[in-house]
Formats: structure tokens, C-alpha cells, sequence
């Protein structure tokens, strides 16, 4: 079975060191966000050569990998979706934005939210209605949420803000600092590209901004300016 294949090959390449330097950095302790997650120790780099080795994998293995036990594992479930959707068909591409949604409960931390979600839900909403990525804004799911506005970046690299600053209107009051974390980064992602847009937004709401979020947004700003919003006066 491939899927076995797989896995054994991914705990032969993992490193008992690294499985413990990841598992304080994705933060897995009790009460943290990444609570009970199991690290086999792989770098990024070479679960992309393996993703790359196993892109013709049928998506019913795919989502045996997605719930996995093991992060690298659905990390190279989420790269190799991301691949199979970016050389698919309509048919393919419907087939793989629906199997992420129905397994949003294992993409649970946000390396795979963001090496995911706006290469799959983002393009695959392009043209259609937005209005599942606004439910998600509002799910109890924190990584749902993230979901939502990292979905948006997609439309930021095509020079399309509406949606991005609606969602992150939404979230203003999130408690999540890793929400924060994101909507301040796509933010920036805004500014890069159209910095009116990101002022205007700003200017009207950086007074409530929890302070993390605003330090993301503003961290490429000139620091006379990027001073003047951190001591509310713009």
C-alpha cells in the first residue's frame, strides 16, 4: 500500500533532534495551539522532493495521509494537493478544493494552512462567489479563520484587495494572535502592492488593531511613520 510506503519512509528520514526542535516551535505543549501534534523531524525541503516523487498519488490516498497522526505527514498531503491542483483539470481541481474543506480539521497549524489555502481554496473561488471564505471568517475554528484570510492572498497577488479587507474587518476582534499574525501580514501583502489601500484601511481601524496585527501591517513602513501609528498619531 503506498500510503504505508510513505509513512515508513518518512519516519526513516526523520530525526528524533529536529522532531523536538519542531515540536516547540509549532508549539504543541498542553494548552498550546498546536497541542499533541507529533513531529517526525523532516525539513520542508525534502518532503517538497517527496511530494514531488509522489505527485501522481490517487487523492483517496491523499486524504489517508491528510489524517495522519504525523505533521509531515499532512504537510506532504498538502504539497502534494497543491500540485495536483495547480496541473489539473476543472474536474481534478473541484475533486481536490472540496476534499480540503471536508478535512479542514487536520489542517491544523499554520504552516499548512499557509503552504495550502491560497494555492487550492483561493483559485478555485476566483471567479465564483466568495461567501465560503466569510463563513469561515466566523467558524469556531481558529484554523478555519485562518483559512479564510491566507485564502485572500491569492487575490492580493492578482491586485484584488476587496475581499482581503472585508475578512480582515471581520477579525479585528479575533482573540487568536496567530489570526492576528495573519491579517497584518496580508496587510503588508496589500501595501506592497497598492499602499493607499492599506492606509485607508488603516486609518480608520488601527485604534482597535490588536497591537500584533498592527505591527505586522506596518512593519515595512518607514520608521518615523511606522512610530506614528504605534503611538496613535496618524
Amino acid at each position: 500500500m503506498i500510503v504505508r510506503e510513505i509513512t515508513n519512509r518518512l519516519m526513516a528520514l526523520g530525526s528524533k533532534e529536529q522532531a523536538a526542535i519542531s515540536q516547540r516551535f509549532f508549539k504543541t505543549g498542553p494548552g498550546e495551539y498546536g497541542e499533541g501534534d507529533i513531529f517526525l523531524g523532516i525539513k520542508v525541503p525534502v518532503l517538497r522532493k517527496l511530494a514531488t516523487e509522489y505527485s501522481v498519488v490517487s487523492l483517496k490516498d491523499v486524504k489517508t495521509m491528510l489524517g495522519s497522526k504525523y505533521h509531515e505527514e499532512r504537510l506532504l498531503s498538502l504539497f502534494i494537493m497543491v500540485d495536483q491542483f495547480s496541473k489539473g483539470d476543472q474536474k481534478k481541481k473541484k475533486s481536490i478544493y472540496e476534499l480540503y474543506l471536508k478535512n479542514t480539521r487536520f489542517i491544523n497549524n499554520w504552516d499548512l494552512v499557509d503552504s495550502s489555502a491560497h494555492r487550492i481554496v483561493g483559485p478555485y473561488l476566483m471567479d465564483e462567489s466568495k461567501a465560503l471564505l466569510y463563513e469561515l471568517a466566523q467558524s469556531v475554528l481558529m484554523w478555519e479563520r485562518r483559512i479564510a484570510i491566507m485564502s485572500t492572498f491569492h487575490y492580493i497577488k492578482n491586485d484584488t484587495f476587496t475581499d482581503t479587507l472585508k475578512i480582515a474587518r471581520m477579525l479585528l476582534s479575533d482573540k487568536e494572535d496567530l489570526i492576528h499574525k495573519a491579517v497584518g501580514w496580508m496587510l503588508r501583502e496589500i501595501g506592497k502592492r497598492h499602499l493607499q489601500s492599506e492606509e485607508t484601511f488603516l486609518i480608520k481601524h488601527y485604534h482597535n488593531m490588536p497591537r500584533t496585527m498592527l505591527r505586522y501591517a506596518i512593519e515595512k513602513f518607514p520608521e518615523p511613520k511606522r512610530q506614528r501609528y504605534l503611538k496613535g498619531q496618524i
